[in-house]
């Protein structure tokens, strides 16, 4: 089978190449190199450097795949409060370029990561302290411009995949980690922030009180779950939720889980909470237990120490402020706009 990553040389993307060519697959893909490594890319990768928005492009390149797997994204849910158009463009123009070409080229399914960030607070107060597990059937209500676009980019697939005859399936993964991981976006990868700025003998930065509470997935678990929605053709027209849900981390007990792999030991440092941010926000993993076989093969300490390991082998480094803030005022977290991390 033929099989088309968006987004292949980024941290998701690379790990799904990486299975799909052990696995006897052919695999093309694209990368604009925004958040992804040329260094990520396996060798027998068909690569192209190039950007999702360029819908010739992309029908040129998509032309005989068999499987579409959209997995770029400028996945910065908080910085989309503050740079919406950067985001905006990158997560719905980008997809919605990929499916059109995508319907134009005869693929035959289009499997698409969605993310957490579709559910919200399921209308509930910001501060209500409820635990709610996100499961596939509640109302999407996004609370920031990433998630809005995100939903936006289900509806759309679903639409014109089922009007053109396309198979789809849509992926939601909940905060992954590994090898592999970008470390040095001051914007995004909370955990693997914390490992970089800890193995430079800086304390981890925490915004709120920290009790703010995720579950953390290993990429390796949720390559497990994407693999079976692109090769099973029994699965199909499906939302499910991938990760693991048995072990749900406030950030403050994340933060003291890096601490001890990265053998820090200066408390956090907090600043104010960001704008938009779900306090609470954890998935139920039962679909994926009952369709995909899920089982969580990597514990959240094991993920988070080799998360940590990756770090530290490839080397701790500066910060890179590589997106433009759009919107700057009070509302801006001071460690962007002043660069303190």
């Amino acid at each position: 089978m033929k099989i088309f990553i968006t987004g292949v040389a980024g941290f998701l993307g690379s790990h799904l190449a990486d299975r799909f060519l052990a696995d006897g697959h052919t695999v093309v893909g694209v990368d604009n190199l925004m958040g992804g490594f040329t260094r990520n890319v396996h060798d027998d990768v068909k690569f192209t450097k190039a950007d999702c928005r360029n819908q010739d492009l992309m029908k040129f390149l998509i032309d005989d795949s068999d499987v579409v797997v959209h997995a770029a994204a400028t996945a910065h849910e908080g910085l989309s409060v503050f740079s919406p158009s950067l985001i905006t463009k990158n997560i719905y123009e980008a997809s919605v370029s990929v499916i059109s070409a995508s319907i134009a080229a005869g693929v035959k399914r289009f499997v698409f990561c969605s993310s957490m960030a579709r559910y919200g607070n399921q209308g509930l107060p910001r501060d209500s302290g409820v635990h709610i597990e996100f499961r596939e059937h509640m109302k999407p209500q996004p609370e920031d411009p990433y998630g809005i676009a995100k939903v936006a980019v289900e509806q759309t697939l679903k639409m014109l995949a089922d009007l053109h005859g396309m198979e789809w399936n849509i992926a939601v993964p909940h905060n992954i980690i590994g090898e592999r991981q970008r470390y040095d976006d001051p914007y995004r990868n909370v955990l693997s922030i914390m490992a970089n700025r800890n193995l430079q003998d800086k304390p981890s930065i925490i915004y709120g009180d920290g009790e703010q509470m995720r579950c953390f997935s290993y990429v390796g678990d949720c390559v497990d779950c994407l693999e079976k929605m692109v090769t099973d053709h029994t699965i199909k027209s499906e939302v499910i939720n991938i990760g693991p849900d048995e072990n749900p981390l406030t950030i403050n007990e994340a933060a003291k889980i890096v601490a001890t792999a990265a053998d820090m030991e200066l408390p956090p440092i907090y600043y104010p909470d960001r704008p938009q941010e779900v306090k609470i926000a954890t998935c139920s993993s039962d679909k994926a237990r009952k369709l995909l076989g899920y089982k969580t093969k990597t514990t959240t300490e094991e993920a988070i120490q080799k998360t940590v390991d990756y770090v530290r082998q490839n080397g701790p480094r500066p910060f890179d402020y590589n997106y433009n803030l759009e919107i700057i005022n009070d509302l801006t977290p001071v460690t962007w706009k002043d660069r303190l991390m």
